[in-house]
């Protein structure tokens, strides 16, 4: 049996990985067995360049977070080396990046996707993979937002030209009269 002092530490992980569960939007499990130094740099800045927290977790702890946090499928991909990218904003972000970084070192195998989670739910790596290929949030909201407004310009642009029109043909009989 562990010491307190060793137990209290494992405990405030478990509790600060069930939290990180918790309030994901969507996270990612990831094999990174054989990724460099170098990668890794790449991989993390990738990260922190979209908001998605990345870190290595040891299996038991993540063991433990993940069925407090309700995820208990989780814990059959928590098998040897496990790294996890969880975003609490954009629940496509963390799935874009990995998927990103996966295909890139797809040849060597060195970091393969194991599995995902998304608002509380185990997703597969098929499923991880589509969410990667979705739209940003931004990207959707914009696009319904210009299917929303496109009725109101095309009238706001036929009244326009009707009103451009109507002052054409009043300055061309002006022009008339005046000549």
């Amino acid at each position: 049996m562990p010491n307190a002092k060793i137990l209290s530490e494992k405990q405030a992980i478990v509790a600060s990985l069930t939290e990180k569960f918790q309030n994901a939007a969507a996270g990612v499990i990831v094999d990174y067995r054989g990724i460099t130094v170098a990668e890794d740099t790449e991989l993390r800045a990738k990260m922190r360049e979209n908001g998605v927290e990345y870190f290595v977790v040891k299996n038991t702890l993540a063991r433990f977070a993940a069925k407090n946090a309700g995820l208990d499928e989780l814990c059959d991909v928590l098998e040897g080396t496990t790294s996890i990218a969880i975003c609490e904003g954009d629940p496509v972000a963390a799935a874009k990046v990995v998927a990103e970084f996966s295909k890139k070192l797809a040849a060597q195998e060195k970091f393969v996707i194991k599995s995902g989670f998304v608002d509380g739910k185990v997703i597969s790596v098929d499923e991880v993979k589509a969410l990667a290929d979705l739209p940003s949030r931004e990207v959707l909201v914009a696009t319904v937002l210009g299917t929303l407004i496109a009725p109101s310009e095309g009238l706001a642009t036929v009244l326009d030209a009707n009103i451009s029109g109507l002052a054409r043909v009043m300055q061309a009989i002006a022009d008339q009269k005046g000549a």
